[in-house]
């Protein structure tokens, strides 16, 4: 690990400035990927903002029809928040599958969702969800978040202030979990609120999609049945050791079917 210098701001605008006037910074919320670049110096990084000093980076609260995380929740925070299982009791789950517990006792929403692995779960959350992503200098729909692997529309200095989500009628979200890290294989939320139905995978391809074929189906009808033979194509797929294209295009259309199931059982 090289040198580099360290700070740890009390406000937004105080870690906003540091970012910006830095040659090379990157800002830590759990550090559970950039510790780990940095043991092994894919990243070097001339300065290192530790967000955990920001008070308004924290809290979980329910306005209406939407749930407002904040970006340094820690996923056991959500895993165990009554005020999401009572409201989304899908993302309470989706947080409680996340990693091991050491991952989940340090890991945050903001962290995940801004380091945008194509296997991480919290994407599929926000996008199947319809979620956005409020930040220090904007509000940024899901739909436009997540831009390609490792991706997303943050701009150099820009962090992630919290995230709002609708509450849905019904939601569900069910993984085939990579025995080793937990990462989703395939993951898939489906949700059907005020926005309508929306289905999102990831793990499956170069970052988190959504399935319009299976939005249109089960818009019609929210069943399992309605989208058992849909299939989303193979050829822009993942393919490594864990699973080739074909085989992640089939379990897009079996867990997005167990989700469905799942929905409809939560009431």
């Amino acid at each position: 690990m090289h040198a580099f210098e360290y700070h740890r701001p009390k406000t937004l605008d105080e870690a906003a400035a540091v970012l910006a006037r830095a040659e090379d910074a990157s800002p830590v919320a759990g550090g559970q990927t950039l510790l780990q670049t940095l043991r092994q110096r894919l990243a070097e990084p001339s300065d290192l903002v530790d967000l955990r000093g920001i008070p308004d980076l924290y809290g979980i609260t329910r306005e209406g029809d939407s749930l407002r995380i904040g970006a340094m929740v820690r996923h056991n925070e959500v895993a165990r928040s009554r005020e999401v299982e009572q409201a989304i009791p899908a993302l309470a789950g989706l947080a409680g599958g996340i990693g091991d517990a050491q991952v989940r006792n340090m890991g945050t929403l903001g962290g995940s969702i801004a380091n945008n692995d194509p296997a991480a779960d919290y994407p599929a959350g926000l996008l199947g969800l319809g979620a956005t992503v409020h930040t220090s200098q904007r509000t940024i729909p899901a739909d436009e978040f997540f831009v390609d692997m490792f991706e997303t529309a943050l701009e150099p200095g820009e962090i992630v202030r919290s995230v709002d989500f609708p509450i849905p009628q019904r939601a569900s979200y069910i993984k085939f979990a990579q025995p080793a890290s937990r990462f989703a294989l395939v993951g898939v939320m489906v949700s059907q609120g005020a926005g309508g139905v929306r289905v999102a995978v990831t793990g499956a391809g170069p970052a988190v999609f959504r399935v319009p074929d299976m939005e249109q189906a089960l818009a019609l009808d929210f069943s399992a049945d309605a989208i058992r033979d849909i299939r989303v194509p193979a050829d822009e797929l993942n393919d490594d050791i864990h699973g080739t294209p074909e085989y992640r295009a089939h379990l897009v259309t079996v867990l997005a079917r167990r989700a469905v199931e799942a929905a409809l059982n939560a009431g």
